[in-house]
C-alpha cells in the first residue's frame, strides 16, 4: 500500500523523545538511540545508558547531561545542542506552555513571572541585531509549532478572533464566553489569540463547559472585579486563577499569543498556551490550525488583519477546501469597519462564497458555523 502524506510525519514523531519516561521506553524497546531526537529531557541521571548505547545519527536538543556522556555521544556521531544558560525560556521545549508555568511567582507580582521576563528579554534583544538571539527565538517558535501540531492532531478546531479591549463585566464579554462554552460542548476545540478581552472570554467559556450553567455566571461576576489587565496585570491574572481554584478541572482550549504584543498578557483559561516571539508565525499558525472554521467577534486592526489572512487561503484554496468564516455584529462589520462588503465581493463566484456568513448576535454564530461546515 502506498503511504499517505501524513504517515512520514507520524513516523518522524514516533522517533521523538520528549520525556524521561519516553526515553526509558525507547531504550527498553529498541536497545538503541540511533536516529532518535531527544528534546529538552534532563539526562543527567542516565549517564550509564548514554555511555553504552548506539547514538549514531541521534540529535539531542537542550538535554542536560554529564560531560562524559555528552563527549561520548558526540564521538559516536550524535549532534548535541546544549542548553543555553541564562534564558527565561527553553528554546528547545517539547510541549506548549501551561498557565501555571507562564504565571509562576504571580503572588510576588507579574513582573517576576516567566512570561514577563521572556518579554523583557525580547525587548532587550530584538533591536540589537544579535544573530544568536534571533536564532534562539526562531528555534523556540519552531519547537512550539511542533508541539502544537502534536497537541491538535485530529482535533476539530474552531478559532475565535476578537479584540483585547473587550472588558470583563460587559454583555459582550459574557456573550463571547457563552460562545466558547457552546462550541466546546459541541465537541470543538476552541482556539484563540490567547490574550485578554474577547480571546479570554472564549477560553473562559471552554473552561466552563463541563460545569453546570450557573458556574459561568458566578465566574463572570468574580472576574468583573478586575475588568482589564490595565492598570494591573497582577490583579487581572489573580482573578482568573481565583476562578480556576474555585472550579478546578475545567475544559481544555488553546491560546496562541505572542510576546510581540507583550503588553497584552496571556489569559489563564486556555489550558494549552502556544506563545510565540514572531507574530507573523503565530497569526498564520492560528488560522491554519482552525480547520473547522473561524468566528470573528468585533475587533479593530488586528481582527481585520485576521479576517483577510483567513480569507486569502480560502480565496485561492491553497489549504484545500475553504473553511467557514462567521462575522458577528452586522453594524460593526458593515458600518464601523466595513469588512463584510469587501469580503462578500471577494468571495463572489468562488467556492468560499458558500462558506462566509454575517450574523447580528453571538448566539447565532454556532448555528451559522455548523451550517457553513455542511
Amino acid at each position: 500500500m502506498q503511504p499517505t502524506p501524513a504517515q512520514p510525519h507520524r513516523a518522524a514523531h514516533d522517533r521523538e523523545i520528549e520525556s524521561l519516561a519516553e526515553f526509558d521506553e525507547a531504550v527498553a524497546e529498541h536497545g538503541s538511540l540511533a536516529r532518535f531526537r531527544v528534546q529538552a529531557v534532563d539526562l543527567t541521571s542516565r549517564t550509564d545508558v548514554l555511555l553504552r548505547l548506539d547514538t549514531t545519527g541521534a540529535v539531542f536538543l537542550g538535554c542536560p547531561m554529564d560531560p562524559e556522556a555528552a563527549a561520548r555521544v558526540r564521538a559516536s556521531g550524535a549532534l548535541v545542542f546544549p542548553p543555553v544558560p541564562g534564558l527565561p525560556f527553553d528554546p528547545y521545549r517539547a510541549f506548549v506552555y501551561t498557565p501555571g508555568e507562564l504565571f509562576e511567582s504571580l503572588d510576588t507580582g507579574y513582573e517576576v513571572t516567566p512570561d514577563a521576563r521572556a518579554y523583557a528579554w525580547f525587548q532587550r534583544t530584538k533591536a540589537d541585531g544579535d544573530v544568536f538571539s534571533s536564532m534562539l527565538r526562531a528555534i523556540h517558535d519552531d519547537a512550539v509549532s511542533d508541539a502544537l501540531d502534536e497537541l491538535l492532531a485530529d482535533a476539530r478546531v474552531v478559532g475565535v478572533m476578537g479584540g483585547h479591549a473587550m472588558a470583563r463585566g460587559t454583555d459582550a464579554y459574557a456573550g463571547a464566553a457563552r460562545l466558547g462554552r457552546e462550541l466546546a460542548r459541541a465537541g470543538y476545540t476552541v482556539a484563540t489569540g490567547g490574550g485578554p478581552g474577547a480571546m479570554e472570554a472564549a477560553n473562559l467559556g471552554a473552561y466552563a463547559a463541563p460545569f453546570a450553567d450557573g458556574m459561568l455566571d458566578d465566574a463572570l461576576r468574580l472576574l468583573a472585579k478586575a475588568p482589564s489587565f490595565r492598570p494591573s496585570v497582577s490583579e487581572w491574572a489573580r482573578a482568573a486563577f481565583e476562578v480556576r481554584e474555585r472550579w478546578p478541572g475545567g475544559g481544555d482550549s488553546v491560546g496562541i499569543p505572542t510576546w510581540f504584543y507583550g503588553h497584552e498578557p496571556p489569559n489563564a483559561f486556555a489550558a494549552h498556551i502556544a506563545k510565540y516571539f514572531a507574530n507573523a508565525t503565530r497569526e498564520d499558525g492560528l488560522l491554519a490550525r482552525s480547520t473547522a472554521g473561524v468566528v470573528f467577534l468585533p475587533g479593530a486592526a488586528g481582527t481585520v488583519q485576521e479576517v483577510f489572512d483567513n480569507a486569502t487561503p480560502n480565496y485561492y484554496e491553497s489549504r484545500g477546501e475553504p473553511t467557514p468564516m462567521v462575522l458577528v455584529d452586522g453594524g460593526h462589520w458593515t458600518r464601523e469597519l466595513p469588512v463584510w462588503p469587501l469580503l462578500r465581493s471577494l468571495a463572489r463566484g468562488r467556492a468560499m462564497e458558500s462558506r462566509i456568513a454575517l450574523v447580528d448576535r453571538i448566539e447565532q454564530a454556532p448555528d451559522a458555523l455548523k451550517r457553513l461546515g455542511g
